[in-house]
């Protein structure tokens, strides 16, 4: 009778690990049950009569039972489910009880002792586990966040430029196209271009969130090869021009990057608040302490400026911390002609 109940109780116990697996609720209820029907079998060995040395069958089942209750103990104490835990452990520890029945013998103390050890540990490596856990949940949650702030700043810089663009076209076109229809058409066509600009930053940005890769998954950016199209844009939808001069030797290519940023955030806030500026110099220079990126408009009648839009204003903020983030400098301010934005990036992009 003893040796069957022995063997159901391992079973449940058993099943009760497998459930126990998926966290949660289900390992509250699958580790007290368990532990509870072998805490009464514990007691029903330790009052009754022990099982007996000869009967093999139960001392296997109680060995696996013994394994399986201190797995509970794991994964409910990984589970940060306390009351589980205790339960399933005070099982695991009297369990060695159960086949001894010598009220007054040291050797109870002994057996208790290892039944209290084992799910101590047992429990220690459940929190280990549990704090593992929570820093992988932590680095997946940055690494979300680092995504999802490279989108916003890609949305920002790339997207808002071509749209600004295209805003600037739309006023001229609606101008000249009372003047002169056969100019309007070429506005139009600049503002399609702009608009596909535009597109073309939008499925990169949305091929971006589609992808699968753990960490930020990024497509080639543009760089210093792009500002030539980038300066020559801004100059075709008038009425500022710009004149770039680029370095003859070669650049990194994140430092690359980060001057385009810096020369397309500039460009669109000269459009946005600087309508009076007529010139825009945007030079890139070596210097002892890497790339020096200036660009400077003679805007000085915009008054108020920089006069960001409601909800705007972030981009020369966001830029201030990428650069800061290189190792290199950043400044933004007025000038005896207009406003200039300026960076040094470092060589080979040092933080």
């Amino acid at each position: 009778m003893a040796n069957g109940v022995a063997v159901l109780v391992t079973a449940g116990v058993l099943i009760g690990l497998l459930l126990a697996r998926s966290g949660g609720r289900r390992a509250a209820v699958a580790a007290a049950t368990a532990g509870t029907a072998s805490a009464a079998l514990t007691g029903y060995g330790w009052w009754a009569r022990p099982f007996g040395e000869a009967d093999r069958l139960a001392g296997l089942a109680g060995m696996v039972e013994l394994l399986a209750l201190l797995g509970l103990v794991t994964i409910a104490a990984r589970a940060e489910r306390p009351g589980p835990a205790a339960l399933a452990g005070a099982a695991a520890a009297f369990w060695p009880l159960r086949f001894v029945h010598q009220p007054g013998s040291w050797q109870n103390l002994e057996l208790l002792g290892f039944g209290t050890g084992a799910a101590a540990l047992a429990a220690v490596v459940g929190r280990y586990l549990a704090g593992l856990d929570q820093r992988r949940h932590r680095e997946v949650a940055a690494t979300r966040r680092d995504q999802r702030l490279e989108l916003a700043h890609d949305l920002h810089d790339f997207v808002a430029h071509d749209v600004s663009g295209m805003v600037a076209l739309a006023q001229a076109g609606a101008i000249v196209a009372q003047a002169s229809p056969e100019q309007a058409a070429a506005v139009f066509a600049r503002i399609e271009q702009a608009g596909r600009q535009a597109l073309a930053s939008l499925d990169r940005t949305v091929t971006l969130l589609r992808t699968e890769q753990p960490g930020p998954a990024r497509g080639p950016q543009p760089g210093l090869a792009d500002l030539r199209e980038l300066t020559d844009r801004f100059t075709a939808a008038g009425p500022a021009t710009a004149q770039l001069r680029l370095p003859a030797g070669p650049v990194d290519r994140e430092a690359g990057a980060t001057a385009y940023r810096i020369v397309a955030e500039a460009l669109t806030n000269v459009r946005r608040h600087a309508p009076t500026a007529r010139r825009v110099a945007v030079a890139l220079e070596p210097v002892a302490a890497g790339l020096a990126v200036r660009v400077t408009d003679d805007g000085r009648a915009a008054a108020g400026r920089p006069g960001p839009r409601p909800g705007g204003g972030s981009g020369l903020a966001a830029l201030a911390a990428r650069v800061e983030a290189l190792g290199g400098s950043f400044t933004a301010g007025r000038t005896a002609q207009g406003w200039q934005v300026s960076a040094v990036l470092p060589h080979g992009g040092a933080r």
